[in-house]
């Protein structure tokens, strides 16, 4: 049986978190197993809301520099940028021009987004649809997201069944693929709150590119307990729980094997343990990464993903035109 296509893309904003890697790239690196992929950077839509300019550029090569370092093959998935490949924001028109006005003002990052900003651009209003034409622009079967952006799913399913009813069988309708609750990693110093690469303060956050020994003084910082004892117990010590849910990521290891680990520890000897299973995998990753970031290979992955997106992408540009009547 033919593996189903997934479509993932993603937007440039700051580094990633020790959260992140655990939470939604093992995920990733786990299912190109599983699926034909198509990973896109999705640039164009980091402009829906103002960012300056040399911070989009080096966000944009330095997220896909980290995902090929994680393990994101690119014999195994489909790998480019979205403004690389101007089909996008050409299906889009067509598919905004078939997508209604209410459709968009009830989208509820949008209401939110500008409700904070009165003065908002029309991308920030519309991007719902090029989302849609990323999607169709493939005929992808499953999007995987998180359960805040499933209604941007939904509205492309009936944007799809909308074009596909006018002007004859044109998409694939797509099903969103709710990303499996990947373990919750939250921040060092706050244990009660999620790792956040947005949080006002970096002692509890560890990013996938902070140096060595940063990691270790923010691991060997973290705040604990009074109890004294490694053991699993969310409510009681949320702190330790914390980075037994680290160590079991990375490891393999079940719960209970990590506390019989660290059964007679106190919590300096278990948290030099969680930093040497951080350091040894965030080494690999770092120096992958160094090798990527200026280099000719990334450039060529680029490259070489942007020509085939593009040969896709404008197959169904072609058809779609030709079925509305942009013909001479």
């Amino acid at each position: 049986m033919d593996k189903k296509l997934m479509l993932t893309g993603l937007q440039p904003t700051g580094t990633i978190t020790l959260g992140n890697y655990i939470g939604a790239i093992k995920q990733m690196v786990e299912n190109q197993e599983k699926y034909n992929s198509i990973i896109f950077i999705a640039d164009m839509h980091a402009i829906t809301v103002p960012i300056d300019a040399d911070t989009l550029a080096n966000n944009i090569r330095q997220l896909i520099a980290i995902y090929i370092a994680c393990g994101i093959d690119p014999e195994k998935n489909l790998i480019f940028l979205q403004s690389d490949n101007e089909y996008h924001a050409n299906i889009s028109w067509m598919l905004e021009c078939n997508t209604y006005h209410g459709e968009l003002s009830r989208m509820t990052q949008f209401k939110d987004k500008s409700a904070k900003n009165a003065n908002f651009s029309a991308g920030l209003f519309t991007y719902p649809v090029l989302m849609a034409a990323d999607i169709l622009a493939y005929d992808a079967d499953l999007v995987p997201v998180g359960i805040d952006q499933k209604q941007h799913v939904e509205i492309t399913r009936d944007i799809a069944i909308r074009f596909n009813k006018k002007y004859g069988e044109t998409f694939v309708v797509p099903e969103p693929l709710i990303r499996e609750a990947g373990t919750k990693i939250m921040d060092l110093q706050d244990p009660t709150k999620k790792m956040s690469k947005s949080s006002e303060s970096q002692k509890g956050v560890i990013r996938i590119l902070d140096d060595i020994n940063t990691i270790r003084k923010k691991i060997n910082s973290a705040v604990t307990d009074s109890v004294g004892k490694v053991n699993y117990d969310p409510e009681n010590q949320p702190g330790v729980t914390n980075l037994i849910n680290i160590y079991t990521s990375l490891t393999g290891m079940s719960k209970e094997e990590v506390v019989a680990k660290f059964e007679n520890a106190n919590y300096g000897e278990f948290k030099k343990g969680v930093a040497d299973v951080v350091v040894a995998e965030f080494e690999k990753i770092q120096a992958r990464y160094n090798e990527l970031i200026n280099s000719d290979e990334l450039d060529r992955i680029l490259d070489e993903g942007r020509d085939k997106a593009r040969e896709i992408a404008k197959k169904k540009y072609e058809e779609m035109k030709n079925k509305i009547g942009l013909r001479r």
